[in-house]
């Protein structure tokens, strides 16, 4: 899970990325040339939207899902197991039905051959389709999550399914700063020592004159 985590991270970076060099293009191509390209605001919707469901299973991954917290640690362990069984499967629920809106949509603009109404007027088909494979990514994450969580359940497994699906409370939230400080500090140390041994490796060696 972590290298999906990982992979859909650097794919959601990129999009913005390349989103935000467009849109300093843009400024610049207007302000000294007087030319828009007439379109990087769709572009910035269509960013918009795959990013979103990018983020939504990002945020499956990392457990960032808002969940109130406040009194989830005082109750029983039974409800405790309860509430965390309802979140894993609530928002498998709730994936599937996005994933089944998108689908109807995508399949009603393929009947109509939708375009959009912009200087462009690109085919919707294609834009909805980027959309369409990020809610499924979402949905399938949420539900392999929620037969999970049921599993767990059924299985009387109660104490890893508070572990694994339990609200991630600030100090767990710090903790998983720290250690990731900590290996940001260890990659640049050895960044730095793997710099200094190549410079001096690379010095030549004089010997001095008496």
């Amino acid at each position: 899970m972590k290298r999906i985590e990982y992979m859909a991270s650097m794919v959601f970076g990129g999009i913005f990325l390349l989103l935000s060099v467009l849109v300093v293009t843009e400024t610049l191509l207007r302000k000294f040339f007087n030319v828009s390209l007439q379109g990087v605001d769709e572009l910035g919707g269509y960013a918009l939207a795959a990013g979103a469901t990018l983020s939504f299973t990002l945020a499956l991954l990392g457990r960032a899902h808002m969940r109130i917290d406040i009194f989830h640690e005082k109750f029983p362990k039974s409800l405790q197991t309860l509430f965390n069984w309802l979140s894993a499967t609530l928002m498998a629920l709730f994936g599937l039905f996005l994933f089944w809106v998108c689908l109807q949509i995508v399949l009603e603009t393929l009947d109509y051959g939708s375009t959009a109404q912009t200087p462009w007027a690109t085919p919707l088909k294609y834009p909805q389709g980027v959309w369409l494979a990020g809610l499924t990514v979402f949905a399938f994450t949420a539900t392999i999550y929620g037969l999970r969580a049921t599993w767990l359940l059924l299985s009387g497994r109660s104490a890893q399914l508070n572990e694994e699906f339990h609200p991630k409370g600030v100090s767990e939230e710090l903790k998983e700063e720290l250690e990731d400080f900590k290996h940001r500090q260890q990659a640049s140390g050895t960044v730095e020592e793997v710099s200094l041994s190549a410079s001096v490796s690379g010095q030549p060696v004089r010997e001095g004159t008496l």
